[in-house]
């Protein structure tokens, strides 16, 4: 087993050497590599305990974060100026070593990035919600945990690690490990979690969801009650859980 770190972007993680995808990692995220063959590597996320493949070039010598990017996402600049190129675009949640300080930018091993889109690795969130929300109108991608696309369970994890709170990769495996279930009937308050099979949404305030869900295919509020109706109603079954962290 070695340490290695992804190198790009954003990085499928399939259930096989060229198979779907299940989920996504981020720039500098860390991983344990159990296994190499014809240029795919197994892994195992730190952040989740999520294991899959991934192309082995998309790995590379693990370092030390030193700052992670709290903005929906940035652009790494070839200069200290947002008039120079850009090179790369970051989503919420990647992880870069800080090389130095300039003006107001961070330099990085990527380039230079605003010091007003990243903090240092020890910041928390406090809200889940308030970080869920960075995403709205972000579209719906199966397995997706980027501002390029992310899924339900993918929007979730994305608020509760940001809090510095584990969080599983799956919508299935967020209903069996997090929080307590409620009674029926207990009135939804803000931070609560529904989930249906297949789903997991986030209930923002009274009547209001805020969840990435394929009908709309993005990022969205939706009515509660409409949102419980629609879904029977598309026969995918009723709520299975309501949830409290």
């Amino acid at each position: 087993m070695s340490r290695q770190r992804i190198i790009n972007p954003v990085v499928n993680l399939l259930r096989s050497p060229d198979g779907a995808r299940d989920r996504q990692l981020l720039f500098g995220d860390a991983v344990n590599v159990t296994e190499t063959q014809n240029g795919w590597s197994r892994i195992i996320a730190d952040k989740d305990g999520y294991a899959g493949w991934v192309a082995s070039d998309q790995l590379g010598t693990e370092v030390s974060d030193t700052h992670w990017i709290t903005a929906p996402a940035t652009h790494a600049y070839a200069q200290p100026d947002m008039k120079s190129p850009d090179r790369i675009s970051l989503s919420f949640g990647s992880r870069v070593q800080v090389l130095s300080e300039q003006g107001r930018f961070l330099e990085t091993e990527l380039g230079f990035i605003p010091t007003v889109h990243a903090k240092r690795r020890e910041t928390r969130f406090s809200d889940p919600v308030v970080v869920a929300e960075l995403f709205l109108g972000t579209p719906y991608l199966w397995g997706g945990n980027s501002r390029l696309g992310l899924d339900c369970s993918g929007l979730v994890q994305a608020g509760l690690l940001a809090c510095g709170l584990a969080c599983p990769g799956d919508s299935s495996d967020q209903e069996r490990e997090l929080g307590k279930v409620l009674p029926a009937g207990t009135e939804p308050k803000r931070g609560d979690l529904l989930f249906w099979k297949g789903h997991v949404a986030w209930v923002y305030g009274d009547n209001m969801l805020l969840h990435a869900n394929a009908y709309h295919m993005d990022v969205t509020f939706e009515p509660m009650d409409q949102a419980i109706a629609r879904i029977q109603q598309q026969g995918d079954g009723p709520v299975t859980a309501h949830k409290r962290l």
